[in-house]
């Protein structure tokens, strides 16, 4: 389990790639605000955009090169714009910094996930794909603590000596990638036509894709709404509650019931929470109680859904590419969910943010269903 503990180090330097400019966010704005918001905003989010666009693409990669080559690759990368963006370069250099910092990410996210699957003893596999599942979430806790007493310069290279370090002990302790074996690039959008045709490969993805739109705009428009006198409880409290369960009431669940079957209770019970949401919304422990039983049910769904890559697909180059798909579309729940979500609740109010919520986590239900009944008729 050393080699997956590693790997699971490499995500959390992935999700700092976002993380690190969240928390600088209102710092950031004296050097690059002048762009306007859009600009700043931009800083943020193209690297979720590069994974949105390319995600499929990086999984049909990393079959390609090989994952210990990509990863590798990527944590050099990763830390050498990290290094660049500590001299806080003129806006269009950090930008093109972000880019790259981008494929980065996509390709940590690709390989963590394939070659945890491939590494870990089969009864501990369930274990190590929801440790897996939690980079975000540490991440952004980590950063929480730290990023305020940090500084740019100081978090920048922080990070940049921990993936570097990464790249390093990674190049020197993972298995060498198999010889004489490449996938044909030719035609890709027949390939990512294969991939989301297929019941195996798709299925984690589309699942998934429900998640990460309803938990980062919960996340977000939760607290505001809470009462002051609980705010920073269901703020700091809800990730909190997502990690502890997922890896301890999810993992003892993953032993008795099917990945998948388990996304399905997940969204199942996030129902209901997003219901008593609506009843008590505006009052402190109602939303409290509300919140931390959706943060329960989707850090269900969030490890269940990484343990299906590989109970549903057999072989390495199967599961980057259901890996590449997970990453494209959480990409897309991320990028759509919150703005969605906020436009509904400002001009619907909580009912209609509610009516959102339930219809989505009713949709990740029926995807699975029937994309369980697609892999029954092969």
């Amino acid at each position: 389990m050393f080699l997956v503990l590693l790997l699971w180090c490499a995500g959390l330097g992935a999700a700092a790639q976002f993380g690190k400019i969240s928390i600088l966010y209102e710092t950031l704005r004296t050097t690059y605000g002048g762009g306007g918001e859009v600009a700043l905003g931009l800083v943020v989010s193209i690297v979720g955009m590069v994974g949105l666009i390319f995600g499929t693409t990086a999984g049909l990669l990393v079959a390609r090169i090989g994952p210990r080559r990509a990863i590798v690759a990527a944590l050099a990368a990763g830390a050498a714009m990290s290094a660049l963006q500590a001299l806080l370069p003129p806006y269009p250099l950090m930008l093109a910094s972000r880019i790259v910092e981008g494929a980065s990410h996509l390709a940590i996210v690709v390989v963590g996930p394939t070659m945890i699957a491939t590494l870990a003893p089969e009864h501990r596999r369930p274990l190590a794909m929801t440790l897996w599942s939690s980079f975000f979430g540490v991440t952004y806790t980590i950063l929480a603590l730290i990023g305020p007493h940090a500084g740019p310069t100081g978090l920048f290279l922080g990070h940049a000596a921990w993936m570097g370090a990464l790249a390093a002990i990674l190049a020197l302790t993972l298995p060498p990638d198999p010889r004489g074996h490449a996938l044909p690039m030719d035609n890709l959008l027949a390939q990512h036509a294969r991939i989301y045709a297929s019941p195996r490969l798709a299925a984690p993805a589309m699942g998934f894709c429900c998640y990460t739109f309803l938990y980062v705009a919960v996340l977000t428009l939760l607290p505001p709404e809470t009462p002051a006198t609980h705010r920073a409880l269901i703020a700091a409290g809800m990730p909190l509650v997502s990690i502890a369960v997922s890896l301890t009431l999810g993992v003892w669940l993953l032993g008795r019931m099917s990945a998948v079957a388990l996304v399905q209770t997940g969204y199942a019970v996030a129902i209901p929470g997003f219901l008593i949401l609506w009843v008590f919304w505006g009052q402190g422990a109602g939303m409290v109680a509300g919140g931390f039983l959706l943060s329960a049910a989707l850090g269900i769904v969030q490890g269940a859904s990484f343990a299906a890559i590989p109970e549903l697909n057999a072989s390495p180059d199967d599961r980057a590419r259901a890996a590449g798909a997970v990453a494209q579309l959480g990409n897309l729940g991320t990028t759509t969910g919150t703005p969605v979500l906020a436009a509904l609740l400002a001009n619907a109010g909580p009912a209609g943010l509610t009516a959102a919520a339930v219809t989505l986590s009713a949709l990740g239900l029926a995807i699975h269903a029937v994309q369980k009944a697609r892999r029954a008729r092969l």
